[in-house]
């Protein structure tokens, strides 16, 4: 046994040393080439964290330089991780190697890969192993496990929730659709840019309902920006060139252009010509199969389809029949309440020098279902060649439940302002439930967020809004939700809803979950941190660290959890603490990691998140990778948890 050992040692210490001796032709190396030999061993390195390990070092011999020797120490320091070291030694029996049949015995224990098998062993030593002959003996060294439990194989999210697993058969309005809002700001709401690239990083997330708003501009060319603001302009085409070229790159399925119309019959014109002359064969300009709509189609009828949401004239049907007959020049009119509630579209928009408001206060204490009295109709123009590009989503104004119910067509969406969706979340829960059981709906920002805040969208999530449209570029928890949720079924912007959002006679409330509770027992054990992003505050890569670990969804399934704090370590803190929870309504649930760093006792700064739905949680030994504010991956930093659930 001691033989093998040492043979076993020296096998590891050939393969570090072949890789690094090299570089130490010259005896010693200073910080970069130490920065660049670290990366030639494949192991991801937070350049804050090293050079403080290095300086540590070389401050021992007031000299720049390390040799071999120091150099093996740093690489251990880092990668070594004690806590991956008590896991190897457990099926490790002389503590160097795993033979193939032990790496079965870790992942079938303590991954709960009950399907682990002689094949994914392989798989894991082939892709994972470094060192050659440890390789070619079907064996793993401590170096390759090391890989192997920082991997994506080893992260918390569910891998086969990596790509489209659900299915993607029913009818649209049974999906959760990724929304933007105002998709074309990159700022504020009133005085910052318009951009083209707020719709490109708005598809390459995933999302997949976009808003324009179109205003009439010169030369005949429609513009897009948020009317009476001094928001800059953009022209339509040029949105319309955009969407064409990013519409399909992360996702095949359908796109929804939500237009908030202010042109002219004759600009509405040269929309209707831009959207099919660029976007071609993906726009959708016919229905599919029957002419009489009486359900919505899937997302995977509609793969690599474009459809354009717009008031519209009359029926599919009439549409139809009008397919193959010019309508160059063409108007028609509908009439609608002017002022359903005080919060609908037309407040959308914010004025520059908002009113003021209060006897808007006066009246939200109304019930603001029924029109009022006083509510005037209103007639609205519309160019027949752009209203006959609606074909499945007509926008409807929202009246009441009630009037939703008796007259509302599958084919019809209503949007309805966060302040009055929130009323009904509260007073009218089930008949919200009922309505988007039936029909999409959108929810948009009230138009006081002039700088672009986001509310909470699970609370509407909670009442199966399909479209949920939050400002895609304000970082925050809001938007980390946002990802989060979406996250799940491959990151197609689709998610299918809970069969109690889906189901018409459905009793669900998020406030009285009754018979729909499926209670989940969750238990979390926080183990460490690794190379964690060093406070703001410190010079060098300190850092006092503490996780939130909160989840989101029904009412009385909010919780958040709280850690000890790790004082002055960002390189490896060490917890070992344990956290449990109990959800009712696992299937509406996101989890959320926040690390944070202790400034004082009434402050902590961010220092990375992640967020995901509690449904993708693997079990077992996990990593959890960390994201900046702004979604960006932190590579390396992360954190080591043990996760269980029944």
């Amino acid at each position: 046994m001691t033989w093998a050992r040492s043979f076993l040692n020296l096998i590891s210490h050939t393969w570090f040393l072949s890789i690094i001796q090299n570089e130490f032709r010259t005896g010693k190396i200073d910080l970069d080439s130490t920065m660049k030999l670290l990366e030639k061993l494949q192991i991801p390195f937070d350049f804050a964290h090293v050079k403080h390990v290095f300086k540590k070092t070389v401050d021992k011999r007031k000299a720049h330089t390390i040799n071999i020797e120091d150099f093996r120490a740093i690489y251990r320091t880092i990668v070594h991780r004690p806590e991956f070291h008590e896991l190897f030694r457990a099926y490790s029996p002389n503590c160097k190697i795993l033979a193939d049949t032990q790496l079965i015995e870790f992942l079938r224990k303590e991954q709960y890969e009950t399907e682990a098998c002689e094949t994914t062993a392989l798989e894991i030593i082939l892709k994972y192993e470094p060192v050659e002959e440890v390789r070619k003996r079907r064996q793993m060294s401590f170096e390759g496990f090391i890989r192997f439990m920082t991997s994506e194989d080893c992260s918390i999210f569910k891998n086969d929730h990596r790509t489209v697993y659900q299915d993607m058969n029913h009818p649209l309005c049974d999906y959760f659709i990724s929304s933007s809002h105002n998709t074309y700001l990159i700022s504020d709401q009133l005085i910052g840019p318009s951009d083209l690239w707020g719709y490109i990083s708005a598809l390459l997330k995933g999302c997949r309902c976009l808003e324009i708003d179109c205003w009439d501009g010169s030369n005949n060319e429609p513009v897009v920006y948020h009317g009476h603001t001094l928001t800059s302009k953009i022209p339509f085409r040029s949105v319309i060139q955009v969407i064409d070229k990013y519409a399909f790159v992360a996702s095949d399925y359908p796109i929804v252009l939500s237009l908030e119309n202010h042109c002219s019959p004759k600009q509405q014109e040269v929309m209707a010509d831009c959207l099919e002359s660029i976007l071609g064969d993906n726009l959708l300009t016919s229905t599919i199969g029957d002419t009489v709509v009486t359900q919505l189609p899937s997302p995977e009828a509609l793969k690599f389809k474009i459809l354009v949401k717009n008031k519209k004239v009359g029926t599919i049907e009439e549409s139809m029949l009008r397919r193959d007959l010019d309508s160059h020049g063409e108007t028609g009119e509908i009439s609608e309440f002017e002022n359903v509630s005080d919060e609908d579209e037309t407040d959308e928009k914010a004025p520059l020098y908002p009113k003021n408001d209060s006897s808007k206060r006066k009246s939200e204490c109304r019930p603001s279902a029924p029109p009022r009295k006083k509510a005037k109709m209103k007639k609205i123009k519309i160019a027949i060649a752009l209203s006959d590009l609606v074909i499945y989503t007509k926008s409807e104004k929202f009246v009441s439940f009630e009037h939703s119910l008796a007259n509302q067509k599958c084919y019809e969406n209503n949007s309805i302002g966060e302040v009055r969706a929130r009323k009904f979340v509260k007073h009218s829960a089930k008949e919200f439930v009922s309505h988007t059981s039936r029909f999409i709906t959108r929810i948009y920002p009230k138009g006081a967020r002039t700088n672009s805040s986001n509310y909470n969208p699970q609370e509407f999530w909670n009442v199966g809004c399909q479209m949920v449209a939050l400002n895609f570029q304000t970082p925050g928890v809001q938007m980390e939700l946002q990802n989060g949720k979406f996250l799940d079924n491959g990151g197609c912007g689709y998610i299918l809803k809970p069969e109690f959002l889906r189901n018409c006679s459905s009793t669900f409330t998020p406030h009285n979950v009754g018979r729909y509770s499926k209670p989940m027992s969750l238990s979390i054990r926080l183990i460490s941190g690794h190379q964690l992003p060093p406070s703001n505050l410190s010079k060098t890569n300190k850092a006092d660290p503490l996780v939130q670990i909160e989840i989101y969804g029904v009412p009385e399934d909010q919780s958040k959890k709280k850690s000890s704090v790790i004082k002055s370590n960002a390189l490896s803190p060490r917890w070992d603490e344990t956290f449990s929870f109990t959800v009712q309504v696992p299937e509406l649930a996101l989890i959320r990691f926040c690390v944070e760093d202790e400034i004082s006792l009434v402050a902590n700064e961010f220092l990375g998140q992640y967020t995901l739905p509690l449904l993708s949680l693997s079990k077992g030994y996990r990593n959890v990778p960390l994201l900046s504010k702004d979604g960006d991956n932190l590579e390396p930093a992360s954190l080591f948890v043990h996760i269980w659930y029944y």
